[in-house]
């Protein structure tokens, strides 16, 4: 887009989309600043709905900025965000912290309150970024009441309080579990081959589930085999068991946590006469994808049965199902999703959210996605090009792919690009275009949204901008429930 705010190597993971905006009208408005060399001129583009309101994404490094409005012509600034006087006039600015002042350098595995499972959940945890972010909320009034908002989540809890997992077993189909003496890289090819991000786990031995594997767990394996102190190798990897390798997670946090204690994770279950809200709620609070449905005919738990993986996909389908002829009785369906506190939203200048989209260039390296996937604790990351339009999406799941003829043990992560990683997952002849990406508008209803995410597969919607394509925000199943259920 510009030369100063686009790398052209590995540093790109570095920069951060901001959403400029111009609210006060005229004919054409173009975006200017330290970040183009005050030459380029960006064009910036009316907002869906809102004619006079002005804007444009853009990709900026951390750091400190200037920048200025050409209104028909004419150079302006905002005079409602911060501003300056310097050798260009009055130029508003903007300050961006470095990654060192967003996301902690130490990683914790498996942090306080976590499970063994893993949060289908998209957004950047960061601080002090009060300056810099804003709330879509804010660009149109609010077209529901309170009262509204009330009656229509009483409604879905009635709901799900009422229906059991008994509605989500399907009337026939397969289920996944692990022996946990498997070897991890079996585990993670069968991952991959059956196209499923996680799996529980059974031990013989103890006669019971006793937690799950995921695409994270295959995420920290690789990180643990690319440090150069690492007690896993590459041979190891073949022999070295599920149950092995949870071991060694365990004493990898204690490390890392300082305290030397070792706190068990208990699997994260739930029976078939449980509620759909209370599942809902294990899923929300537990910070897990799924929810193993089990069941024993034993009072004392002996010889459960594993008859479903339940996931807030799943739960948004029943609802859908339900109120798709009664949708007049749930007044927050018909809202476009910019007017209600729904998702992470790309930062607007001069308004507050401390959750900003994270997004990469397909020239970055692994090595920079896997450690944003795990610091972060993101689920997935949109891939945008020079003009931050998108491209594609690299989801955790997405790691799977490298179980598949040892191509874990034949690259290095700072020296493939994510573009080359998510060709490895593809069919030779599959061209690198994005067909994976799911997506909305801004103005699209909140039914409509609801309606995709209830599609297998689906876990979260892109907001981009009509046209351009310009990635806008993230919606997730998580963001959906924790709205409905408020």
């Amino acid at each position: 887009m510009f030369a100063s705010g686009t790398d052209t190597g590995h540093e790109s993971a570095g920069v951060v989309p901001m959403r400029f905006v111009w609210p006060y009208g005229g004919r054409s408005v173009f975006l200017c600043g330290s970040f183009t060399r005050w030459i380029d001129h960006i064009p910036m583009s009316p907002m869906e709905g809102c004619p006079t309101v002005f804007q444009v994404i853009c990709s900026l490094t951390p750091g400190y900025h200037q920048y200025k409005f050409i209104v028909d012509g004419e150079w302006r600034y905002d005079e409602h965000q911060p501003f300056v006087s310097g050798n260009y006039g009055v130029s508003n600015t903007v300050f961006l912290p470095r990654e060192a002042d967003v996301i902690p350098a130490t990683f914790s595995p498996t942090g306080p309150g976590r499970s063994s499972m893993d949060l289908d959940d998209v957004f950047v945890h960061s601080t002090n970024l009060g300056d810099i972010v804003g709330d879509p909320s804010q660009d149109v009034t609010r077209g529901i009441s309170d009262a509204d908002l009330e009656v229509s989540r009483h409604r879905v809890s009635a709901f799900l309080s009422t229906h059991t997992a008994y509605e989500l077993l399907p009337e026939s189909g397969k289920v996944i579990a692990l022996d946990v003496k498997l070897p991890v890289k079996q585990a993670f090819h069968i991952l991959h081959e059956q196209g499923v991000p996680v799996a529980p786990l059974w031990d013989f031995s103890k006669g019971q589930f006793v937690g799950v594997l995921s695409a994270m767990d295959f995420i920290l394996i690789l990180r643990e085999l690319g440090n150069r102190g690492s007690n896993l190798t590459e041979e190891e990897l073949e022999t070295h068991t599920i149950s092995a390798w949870k071991e060694g997670k365990l004493h990898l946090r204690r490390q890392i946590d300082g305290n030397g204690r070792s706190d068990p994770r208990h699997l994260i279950h739930a029976g078939p006469y449980d509620s759909l809200k209370d599942i809902s709620h294990k899923i929300l609070s537990g910070n897990v994808s799924t929810v193993p449905i089990i069941h024993s005919s034993s009072q004392d738990g002996s010889f459960p049965q594993l008859l479903h993986l339940a996931s807030l996909s799943g739960i948004l389908k029943c609802i859908c199902r339900h109120f798709r002829h009664s949708a007049s009785t749930l007044p927050i369906l018909q809202q476009p999703i910019c007017s209600i506190p729904l998702g992470t939203w790309v930062p607007k200048i001069g308004e507050s959210d401390p959750r900003p989209v994270a997004v990469l260039r397909p020239n970055a390296s692994m090595g920079a996605a896997l450690s944003l996937l795990v610091q972060a604790d993101v689920s997935s990351i949109p891939i945008v090009d020079e003009n931050d339009s998108l491209l594609d999406i690299y989801s955790r799941s997405d790691i799977t792919a490298l179980a598949k003829d040892k191509a874990y043990a034949q690259i290095h992560l700072d020296e493939i690009s994510i573009h080359q990683a998510l060709q490895l997952g593809q069919d030779a002849n599959s061209p690198y275009n994005g067909q994976r990406c799911h997506m909305c508008l801004r103005s699209d209803p909140l039914h409509k949204v609801m309606e995709r995410l209830a599609s297998p597969g689906i876990r979260r919607l892109l907001i981009v901008e009509a046209g351009s394509k310009r990635v806008e925000g993230i919606i997730s199943l998580s963001d959906v429930f924790r709205f409905l259920l408020g």
